[in-house]
This record gives C-alpha cells, sequence and structure tokens, in this order.
C-alpha cells in the first residue's frame, strides 16, 4: 500500500466501504479524503480522526431526486399490485383484479430532508395525504411549499404507524436510527400499510418485517437496501408478489452520478489551492 499512496493528496474513496485502517496509516501526505456516496456509516470515521486527514461525503442533496424517484416507483408499483398482475398477463388472466390506487392514501415520510421533501412533493402530485416526521424544525418556506397535511416529531411515529397506508424511511443510520423500525412498531401497521426503504437495511428489524410479510400482517414493502449487501437473494420473501426489491440502486441515476462527480472535483480544486473542503463529516 505505501508505494500506491505516496505522495497523495486526495483520497477517493468508493462510498467508504472499501477503505481499511493500512489505507489510512499509508496515506501519510492525505490532505482529504473523499467519499463519493452520502451515507458512512461503513466508514471508519473515528479512525480516521486519529490520523487528522479531514474527511469529506457528498451530501445528500445529490441524490434526492433519485432516491424520491425510487420510493414513488416502489408506491406506485405496490398501490398497483403489480407484481401481482404481471403474474396474471404471464398466466393468461386478464381483466380481474382491483388496485387500491394511490389517491388519498396516507404517506408517512420518516426524515424529513431534501429526499424526504423530494418524495413528498411527488406523491402530491398524485393526490396523496402527507405526514412528515422529522426530530428538527423544518424551514417554513418548505412547509409552506410542500403543505404537509401533518408535519411531527419521532413522538408522532407509533401513532402515524397505525393510520399510515405507506411508510418511507428517509433516515441516516446511526445508533439512535438502527432498528428504529422493530418487531413492536411493525405490529402497529395495518394489514394493508406498506413499508418502503431507500437509506439504510438496519433501520428496520428485517426478521420482524420479514415474518409480517410471509405472514400477510402487512401490505408489502418495498426495498433497495438491506442490512447485510448483498441479502440472501434465494430467501422466499423477496419473491412474494407483494415484495418489491431493486440491489441497491435508488441513487443511482445519471444526474447525481454527474453532480457527485462534479462535488468531488470542486473539494480536489479547494484542496489544491489551500482552502477548507467541503461537507466535512470529521468535525
Amino acid at each position: 500500500l505505501e508505494p500506491q499512496f505516496d505522495k497523495v493528496d486526495v483520497v477517493v474513496d468508493q462510498g467508504g466501504t472499501v477503505s481499511t485502517r493500512p489505507m489510512m496509516d499509508a496515506a501519510r501526505d492525505a490532505r482529504l479524503w473523499q467519499l463519493l456516496g452520502t451515507g458512512f456509516d461503513h466508514f471508519d470515521l473515528a479512525y480516521i480522526k486519529t490520523r487528522k486527514i479531514p474527511a469529506a461525503n457528498c451530501p445528500g442533496l445529490l441524490s434526492a431526486v433519485a432516491l424520491a424517484e425510487t420510493a414513488m416507483m416502489f408506491i406506485l408499483m405496490l398501490a398497483g399490485r403489480y407484481r401481482h398482475r404481471e403474474a396474471m398477463f404471464q398466466s393468461g388472466e386478464f381483466y380481474n383484479d382491483i388496485a387500491r390506487g394511490v389517491q388519498g392514501a396516507h404517506l408517512v415520510v420518516f426524515g424529513f430532508g431534501a429526499g424526504g421533501q423530494q418524495l413528498a412533493r411527488r406523491a402530491r402530485a398524485f393526490g396523496m395525504k402527507i405526514s412528515a416526521i422529522d426530530v428538527r424544525p423544518i424551514e417554513q418556506e418548505i412547509l409552506d411549499e410542500i403543505r404537509p397535511d401533518f408535519m411531527g416529531t419521532p413522538d408522532d411515529v407509533d401513532r402515524l404507524m397505525r393510520e399510515c397506508d405507506f411508510i418511507s424511511l428517509h433516515l441516516h443510520l446511526n445508533d439512535q436510527t438502527r432498528h428504529i423500525i422493530d418487531e413492536r412498531r411493525i405490529a402497529l401497521m395495518a394489514k394493508t400499510a406498506c413499508l418502503i426503504n431507500v437509506s439504510r437495511g438496519a433501520l428496520v428489524d428485517e426478521e420482524s418485517l420479514y415474518r409480517a410479510l410471509g405472514e400477510q400482517r402487512i401490505g408489502g414493502a418495498g426495498l433497495d437496501v438491506f442490512a447485510q449487501e448483498p441479502p440472501d437473494v434465494t430467501r422466499s420473501v423477496y419473491r412474494l408478489p407483494n415484495v418489491v426489491v431493486t440491489p441497491h440502486t435508488s441513487g443511482n441515476t445519471m444526474a447525481p452520478s454527474r453532480q457527485r462527480a462534479a462535488c468531488i472535483a470542486e473539494n480536489i480544486e479547494r484542496v489544491a489551492a489551500g482552502d477548507e473542503p467541503l461537507y466535512r463529516i470529521d468535525s
């Protein structure tokens, strides 16, 4: 590793999942450790602080639209019974099905940052009722624009879990949010309610979720992220007609890819000029 990192000023790290402590030790001259992605729950942030190497990520704003589009896709597919109707088509069965649709359905957006706000804008256009939850006050101009029907705090989660048709997670993963959707909260959901997760798999107690899906105690799930990645793709739960899965690709569209590249290029230029890098996560 030493020759590879010798005299390297900036390390660009693919999402923070491939870096190791020996790499950080070898990067003696590094002036920035730049993560290509937003989340850094897999990144050894504590150790890089001991090496006194500045670390930065690409802010969530850059992938917010792509994440919201995937979440909305999941909602539409589940509300439209897409996998069930696709199977009907393949078997030659026509006409004999009724879906719920999304007009008037109650969506709870848990985490009302950039991604949650983008989802709310799209859901509003489909005529959904929107409740939003966040730990921090949201700027009034954003509330005036999006007009959620209810803006609450984590204290409101249990009540909204009982009332929602869909709940979509848009949270960072940390010690406070790990398994924030646990067996108790899954049990609060209506038999027709669906869970959407495009953030981090470990926000959800997956085994409890999978049991609820297998026993038809909730309506369905749209999942782009998993606690262990890649997951065991042979599990029967992923083949249920009320489960839609994608391989952690919700942020992978052309626009955020270009925007992240531009973000990294700007930080490299700032380091070269002796300026402070943007979006630091180590301070």
